[in-house]
């Protein structure tokens, strides 16, 4: 189904997120009034609206896409299906058949398989009904949601007779057949297949919501296999976007829409978690009517990044009338090439991940609020058609495990403020991210941009040869390879900064042939917005077993000393320094702080240790020289235990009282080979950098930390 631009006036994207010079980035714009749009381009320093700090800061730059476009309306198409552009050749008798496992069954029609005018599907009330040409016929019998069965649809050439049969593969259920007159069908072989919608007007519709499995057309009135014409394997090739067909023609298809693949199917057992080593207990996929990777919008204008240019955080200001838009975008130095000695990582695969979350506790009046700061007036929970986060779920309850940056994200922009209530900005991530960008300009220190997808692909190279990297809030999602660049780096001398909370924390996969989506599996264990179904843990993209990185033998503490241990409502306390704190030989790290009490201030709810908050353990990797400098306290009663450190409503994985282990921790620790780490503990700390001007004494720490691992 097609929809129409969205109600937000101006909007788009770009592609790609990050850039180096000669290369170029395209953008993609959406207008809801005719005539023309202007676009300009100005470098963010900071994207917090609240007076009360600096507030919006951007700074005009020449780029030579300035100027106006013709403004238009695009459209784009959710929901995930696969299609078979040359479907098999099949004359007089035919049976479309399929294994479903569906989901809302009677929430309207929904396709299940549709080939040369005939179309097996259910219809509005749930029950499985066949169509060919004008005639249909309905068992009448509506099916189980979430419980396998076998359907299928016949037709007798002969006798013109249509016959729908569906028989459930439990106990449950009930089996029914029922019969029409189709006479004068007939099978049109110029029709491309489609598995999971049905063409209308020319346009993919009735998308299905559920599992298929082995969906197949047969020259017969039955399942005969020795007339088998096509039958669609989805347990090969799972980590493509290629349906294999296994049948006589090899008449192989694609997938739109990206559904979920490694899927458990009717075969399963519980007997293996791993789609890799039992392929065909995982012959299905799972379709949803609201699956959305790319809109697909033309191209409005590009951009090819000039030799010289800065690297930095910018944004394309798209204008209409008094409509404006903002698309944030990086650009990084030159590949291989260094031009400052620091390099501040831009976590957007979590920007990505969190991409136009609609948040469960969002409050209509909560935009009051946001409107009188002068922040982003349109907020991801009203506009869900634009396609929702991994945080979210899909219509059908299950939890949404694609993201992808080809598609407006609205909590990217300039000025969109995440929490409606709590003491100071209310930001989070691109936002957040922004009061440490804004404090290295302020303080005069020299930065390049790196983000993940230069750090997934190039690995270590990405960073060599920077004396410190440093990270924002919030770098809380990572593939093997970024987290092996960062280790390589901190390894062999590089100083390292981790300047949030609750990072390096979820596992995600990259597509291989689609480098735009990301894979999220939220397995055992963690804190999460929804959990997988069981046998559903290891990401079809790469076969890596999903879920946190603690259960894949990488606690956040191995690379960065600490690790999440508690999260509670948008509300920052302090930290007060340790005994440790206090020794002569860190005494550089404190030089010019007088204060016990440090970070009880900030524009990240009120304090710099909040929200979600990072503790050191030897027992999952923090080394065993690792030096606590400050620790949090005073959390209010609603900071919790993070699920992965309980065993009983009484005891801790770390064997301590609860109440010990909702901390954040400051740390340092020196690495053999002379690299050195620096962790604050706290998603609410970069909030407290612009504090003051930022003249403070969390100012002051990151600085002295920032210039010893310069200067060495």
């Amino acid at each position: 189904m097609t929809h129409q631009f969205p109600r937000i006036p101006v909007i788009g994207y770009c592609d790609p997120l990050s850039v180096r010079p000669g290369e170029t980035i395209r953008f993609k714009v959406s207008c809801t009034e005719a005539g023309a749009f202007s676009a300009r381009l100005a470098r963010s320093i900071c994207a917090d609206p609240n007076r009360d700090g600096p507030g919006i800061v951007e700074t005009a730059i020449e780029a030579s896409f300035a100027g106006d476009y013709p403004a238009r309306k695009q459209a784009f198409n959710p929901g995930s299906y696969a299609i078979i552009a040359n479907g098999p050749n099949v004359s007089g008798n035919v049976t479309l058949a399929a294994v479903i496992w569906p989901t809302l069954p009677g929430d309207g029609e929904q396709a299940i398989l549709a080939a040369g005018g005939f179309e097996l599907f259910l219809d509005e009330e749930g029950a499985l009904a066949g169509r060919a040409g004008s005639a249909v016929v309905s068992t009448g019998k509506r099916l189980l949601a979430r419980q396998w069965c076998d359907v299928r649809l016949s037709y007798d050439s002969a006798s013109g007779e249509l016959t729908v049969e569906q028989r459930p593969a439990g106990i449950w259920g009930e089996a029914a057949t029922a019969r029409a007159n189709a006479a004068g069908g007939a099978y049109d072989v110029g029709q491309p297949v489609l598995v999971a919608a049905a063409l209308r007007d020319g346009h993919p519709a009735h998308h299905f919501d559920g599992k298929i499995e082995a969906p197949a057309i047969y020259r017969a009135a039955s399942v005969d296999q020795s007339q088998l014409a096509a039958r669609w394997d989805f347990a090969r090739q799972t980590s493509s976007t290629t349906v294999e067909d296994i049948g006589p023609g090899g008449h192989h298809g694609s997938l739109v829409n990206h559904p979920a693949r490694a899927m458990t199917g009717s075969a399963w057992d519980g007997s293996e978690m791993n789609w890799q080593n039992r392929p065909e207990h995982y012959g299905a996929i799972h379709f949803h009517r609201d699956d959305i990777y790319d809109f697909g919008w033309d191209t409005d204008f590009e951009w090819t990044v000039p030799d010289g240019f800065a690297s930095g955080v910018y944004v394309a200001r798209i204008r209409q009338g008094e409509h404006e838009d903002a698309i944030p975008f990086y650009v990084c130095p030159p590949k291989g090439k260094r031009t400052a000695d620091l390099a501040v990582l831009a976590s957007t695969f979590t920007h990505v991940i969190y991409g136009n979350h609609s948040r469960p506790d969002f409050k209509p009046h909560w935009m009051d609020r946001h409107l009188a700061r002068g922040g982003y007036p349109f907020n991801p929970a009203q506009y869900e058609e634009l396609g929702c986060s991994t945080y979210n779920f899909h219509r059908d309850g299950s939890g949404i495990c694609h993201c992808s940056h080809l598609r407006p994200l609205l909590n990217t922009r300039p000025g969109y403020i995440t929490m409606g209530y709590g003491e100071g900005s209310g930001l989070r991530h691109f936002q957040a991210d922004s009061h440490l960008i804004w404090w290295l300009h302020e303080k005069g220190i020299p930065y390049d941009i790196i983000t993940d997808r230069e750090l997934h692909e190039e690995g270590f190279e990405a960073i060599r040869g920077y004396k410190a990297v440093t990270t924002g809030s919030h770098p809380e999602y990572h593939t093997p390879q970024t987290l092996d660049a960062l280790l390589e780096y901190r390894n062999t001398g590089g100083k390292l900064l981790y300047l949030g909370g609750n990072g390096f924390y979820w596992r995600v996969a990259i597509h291989p042939e689609e480098k735009g989506i990301i894979e999220i599996r939220r397995a055992e264990g963690g804190i999460r917005a929804w959990a997988a179904e069981p046998g559903e843990y290891f990401n079809a993209f790469d076969g890596g077993y999903g879920g946190l990185w603690r259960r894949n033998g990488r606690p956040p503490q191995h690379l960065a000393g600490v690790g999440f241990t508690s999260q509670g409502q948008f509300e920052g306390t302090h930290y007060r320094r340790t005994a440790e704190s206090h020794a002569p030989d860190l005494a550089w790290i404190f030089a010019g702080v007088e204060d016990e009490v440090l970070g009880d201030f900030g524009f990240s709810g009120g304090g710099a240790a909040g929200y979600e908050l990072d503790r050191a353990d030897v027992r999952l990797g923090s080394p065993e020289t690792v030096r606590i400098l400050a620790q949090s306290e005073d959390h209010p009663d609603h900071f919790v235990l993070v699920p992965e450190e309980l065993l009983t409503h009484l005891t801790t994985w770390a064997m301590q009282p609860i109440d010990e282990l909702i901390r954040a921790d400051m740390v340092y620790f020196d690495v053999p080979g002379g690299g050195a780490v620096f962790s604050v503990g706290s998603i609410t700390f970069c909030g407290s950098l612009p504090w003051n001007g930022g003249d403070n004494n969390i100012s002051r720490i990151v600085e002295n930390v920032m210039q010893r691992f310069l200067s060495a």
